[in-house]
């Protein structure tokens, strides 16, 4: 498990979340820890290693 930082689509605000590399491809739906609004993020690692961490605001 790695600690990533990023910025929520919707209130800017800086939050983490922890990753799990040991699957190498990853889409889920989370909640922003400060305003609660879903957030679509998707993760790619290639030999445990973070590839692409891209998030998108659900529509």
């Amino acid at each position: 498990m790695e600690e990533h930082f990023f910025q929520c689509p919707y209130c800017w605000e800086t939050i983490s979340m922890l990753l799990d590399s040991s699957q190498p491809e990853q889409e889920y739906i989370e909640d922003c820890e400060v305003c609660c609004n879903p957030i679509q993020i998707s993760v790619k690692f290639e030999a445990q290693e973070l590839e692409s961490f891209r998030v998108e605001i659900l529509e």
